[in-house]
């Protein structure tokens, strides 16, 4: 087989079998997308020198030279990607790589090139790195991800919304129990789904700029009368990220742990939501629109599976073993530096990448469902056992003994009929208003606040 990479011999299917639903995330968490933050990194380091006043060795780059600097950042192509892989091949350092590829890009630039010494000043690595990469999770998150949520989101609203009177029967320990409403059920999941989004949304990104153990060492051996921490904070602010300004070599990545653990928690939501649609599609309560052209089964013709809610949760599922293992294995360095972090860091992306195929089949999914309103009525028309519960609890509001223990002798491991439980309601020395409430309710119409409560989602 040929070494050239395609879809077919990709050894993962983020970038084989999936490769187009990854598309959104490449410019972020590709080794290009690193490369070029870096470099956006290392060029507004540069320029904060030169208009900084305690560096009098680098004049004001002129508005010219910025607009150029600015450029390059904003137009960094594949190609320029290639050559700073090609110094890194004699370097065997990425970083450095990069750092000689400016030196050489500005050379026809005379203030940049006089200056040139100044790329990448009293930086260590790990403060080029630690930036770019809080810089590319909280560019996917905001231009990726959370949209994708939203889209989810927004689709749980309009089901819970249009099914907020369709009364259902509930299933707790898989028995017939209190009616709900089939919209009732999905805002629930819009409002647990909500709360975390904001939770990824609320997580700052932070990043260190503070030299090789984080003292400033460098930095104050060429300027000691500067005070490096109040300006690499503004350096830091300068890019849209929250400055740590307590650090050994590395950044603790504590926040990174905070926004993985974030997006796991969301990913189990929609674990736990893709399986009881999974079983209401079961139990007939949602069909699955027909596509022209799809198989169901390769030998049973009938069959319209739901396999757009079984691809999403085992992709959460797979996103989320990733995250966990990001969050427990990141924050955790031996000493002031070691480099098992680096390696896992380069697999952000494959997290990510798992959590949209999950988000984005989960719509899928969501977009061919169709209630079955006859089906979801027959269902519930068939346990009117569950009407023992508000007779019961009438019983205890006018004294009448053992209500609970009567009810269950009626109807505790069998069926019961409409008219046995209508029988039984007769015979009750109660309020004529309230015997008459007890006798007119049905299983579909003792839903208490369910339907207004989906209404208001």
């Amino acid at each position: 087989m040929s070494s050239t990479l395609n879809t077919l011999s990709a050894l993962s299917p983020l970038d084989g079998r999936y490769a187009s639903k990854g598309d959104g995330l490449r410019p972020h968490f590709s080794e290009f997308g690193l490369i070029r933050n870096r470099v956006r990194v290392e060029v507004e380091w540069l320029k904060a020198l030169a208009a900084a006043s305690h560096v009098g060795e680098i004049a004001p780059f002129s508005a010219a030279t910025i607009a150029e600097m600015d450029a390059v950042v904003a137009n960094f192509s594949e190609a320029d990607g290639e050559a700073i892989k090609a110094i890194e091949a004699t370097t065997n350092h990425d970083v450095k790589a990069m750092e000689y590829w400016l030196k050489a890009r500005f050379e026809s630039n005379a203030e940049v090139s006089k200056a040139s010494e100044f790329i990448h000043f009293a930086c260590t690595s790990e403060d080029i790195n630690n930036t770019s990469h809080a810089l590319m999770l909280k560019e996917a998150r905001d231009a990726v991800l959370l949209p994708a949520i939203d889209r989810v989101i927004a689709r749980f609203v309009e089901l819970a919304h249009q099914h907020a009177d369709l009364a259902m029967l509930s299933r707790t320990h898989g028995q017939t129990a209190s009616p709900t409403t089939l919209g009732k059920e999905m805002a629930n999941i819009v409002y647990r789904l909500r709360r975390t989004r904001k939770a990824i949304a609320a997580v700052e990104m932070t990043a260190k700029f503070n030299g090789a153990v984080g003292n400033y060492n460098a930095h104050l051996s060429a300027y000691p009368e500067t005070d490096w921490a109040a300006f690499n904070q503004t350096f830091i602010e300068s890019l849209g990220l929250v400055f740590n300004p307590y650090t050994i070599q590395i950044e603790p990545h504590d926040s990174m742990a905070e926004l993985f653990d974030a997006i796991a928690r969301l990913d189990t939501i929609l674990i736990d939501a893709c399986r009881d649609i999974w079983m209401y599609i079961s139990l007939g309560f949602f069909k699955q629109k027909l596509k022209a052209g799809e198989v169901g089964s390769s030998t049973m013709p009938h069959k319209v599976n739901p396999i757009d809610f079984e691809n999403a949760e085992g992709n959460f599922g797979v996103a989320n073993s990733l995250l966990k293992h990001f969050s427990e294995k990141l924050p955790i360095s031996r000493m002031q530096r070691d480099l098992t972090d680096s390696t896992v860091l380069r697999n952000m992306g494959v997290g990510f990448g798992h959590s949209l195929l999950g988000l984005e089949s989960c719509l899928r999914g969501l977009n061919k469902l169709e209630s079955d309103p006859v089906r979801v009525a027959a269902d519930l028309d068939a346990a009117w056992e569950v009407l023992a519960e508000p007779i019961q609890t009438v019983m205890r509001r006018y004294g009448i003994p053992k209500p609970y223990e009567q009810l269950k002798e009626l109807t505790r491991g069998t069926g019961i009929t409409m008219e046995a439980l209508q029988a039984f309601v007769g015979k009750l020395a109660i309020p004529e208003a309230d015997k008459q409430r007890l006798l007119d309710m049905t299983p579909a119409s003792y839903i208490g606040a369910a339907a207004a409560l989906a209404k208001a989602i």
